[in-house]
């Protein structure tokens, strides 16, 4: 069993910045894809990026597309999200997630079997 906890949310101004960690242990995390999904009050949790185990392949929602840059650090056990640009829209949970195996839609969160407990963005106008 891995386990999955975020840091690094806050309260920032549009156009600000903010830098996402996800600290794992309870398992191999070098081996496990991982990926990033937010969800705001009363809609769907959505995908915004993902990081192949080596941190070679990373992919991204259309939304987040070059102001967000997902990255790992495997032998710190950690991955992140560097959120530039903030908008008001980006204000959500966001959640750290992992996944043992390249199977199925990525963008799809049923897809990740380990999840972090969530840390809130709020992106101020």
């Amino acid at each position: 069993q891995v386990q999955l906890v975020e840091s690094g949310g806050g309260l920032v101004q549009a156009g600000g910045s903010l830098s996402l960690s996800c600290a794992a242990s309870g398992g191999t995390f070098s081996n496990l894809p991982m990926g990033w999904f937010r969800q705001a009050p009363e809609k769907e949790r959505e995908f915004v990026a993902s990081i192949s185990r080596s941190g070679g392949n990373t992919y991204y929602a259309d939304s987040v597309k070059g102001r967000f840059t997902i990255s790992r650090d495997n032998p710190k056990n950690t991955g992140y999200l560097q959120m530039n640009s903030l908008k008001p829209e980006d204000t959500a949970v966001y959640y750290c997630a992992a996944r043992p195996n390249y199977y199925g839609d990525y963008r799809l969160p049923h897809q990740y079997g380990y999840w972090g407990q969530g840390t809130q963005v709020t992106v101020s106008s």
